[in-house]
């Protein structure tokens, strides 16, 4: 799997869908729909930044974004302020057939 959207992040103390205590400072994100797990590669398509980080939960629920990271993973790719960012999304050890134009 290959994607490209938009990313944005997250920050609650409650549990995730997969039931874990959720931690901003965690490597981990929401994604509709892989299983939780799952390693993914974030690239953040304006600076080139990518984190790996563990799918953990579900969302993102609003229209057009692909996917929801921590704050800690937001930082690291540098879009914390902004709020979100066009990301390329990877299933990390997955082939990849070509990358999508984003």
């Amino acid at each position: 799997m290959d994607t490209c959207g938009k990313a944005s992040w997250y920050e609650f103390t409650t549990k995730t869908a997969s039931g874990e205590r959720a931690n901003p400072e965690a490597m981990t994100a929401a994604h509709r729909t892989l299983p939780f797990g799952t390693q993914v590669l974030v690239t953040n398509l304006r600076n080139g930044r990518t984190v790996s980080v563990r799918i953990n939960d579900r969302g993102p629920f609003i229209r057009g974004r692909i996917i929801d990271v921590t704050r800690r993973a937001a930082r690291e790719l540098d879009f914390k302020r902004a709020g979100w960012a066009p990301v390329r999304i990877v299933i990390k050890g997955a082939p990849v057939k070509g990358a999508p134009k984003c």
